[in-house]
């Protein structure tokens, strides 16, 4: 497949990106992040707890530039973003399978906007760009059942928090992005 690169230099600061599944988020940060003449740290949640993931995280891997670091998080998102480097470029990819991960692991709602708020006050820490990918996952049906309605509404509040002390905040759709929070800015 063909993608348009983007025109423009990685943006200052907190950069939020939400859509769909399989909208380019991922690779829409990675362009972002390559803009940058910084080094770059990829922080990433997920877990290959089955041959499907694990092949997914190979795919993701072998997308983003080897010379990048990466850094294991699936609990302790925060704990990654303070070592790493303030002037290196962060991606934070995702927020979906990490809210997943702590509920898994038997985190409460309110344990989870705790360890949100952390985080965020480690991201407006930074001196270098940040770039936080997840999915928006609130714009089906209710789900059936507890849980996937509390994970549903978790990752809307989490969202909700990253997406409201960011920068810049976008949707991302058939790998386009659409300005959430100032229609006039593009990347």
């Amino acid at each position: 497949m063909t993608r348009k690169r983007l025109s423009r230099n990685c943006p200052a600061g907190f950069t939020f990106l939400t859509g769909g599944a399989r909208s380019g988020k991922s690779w829409l940060a990675q362009e972002i992040a390559n803009s940058s003449e910084s080094s770059v740290c990829f922080i990433a949640t997920a877990e290959a707890l089955d041959e499907d993931m694990a092949t997914r995280i190979t795919q993701h891997q072998n997308d983003r530039p080897a010379h990048w670091s990466t850094k294991e998080a699936p609990i302790e998102i925060n704990n990654a973003l303070l070592n790493v480097d303030k002037n290196h470029v962060v991606i934070i990819d995702c927020l979906t399978l990490w809210v997943s991960n702590l509920l898994t692991a038997e985190f409460s709602s309110s344990a989870i906007l705790r360890k949100s708020a952390e985080a965020l006050a480690s991201i407006r820490n930074r001196n270098a760009p940040t770039i936080v990918v997840s999915n928006e996952v609130g714009l089906g049906i209710v789900p059936g059942n507890e849980l996937s309605r509390t994970y549903r509404d978790v990752l809307g509040s989490v969202n909700q928090s990253f997406a409201g002390n960011s920068d810049q905040a976008f949707l991302t759709v058939a790998g386009l992005l659409l300005p959430l929070q100032h229609p006039e800015r593009v990347l």
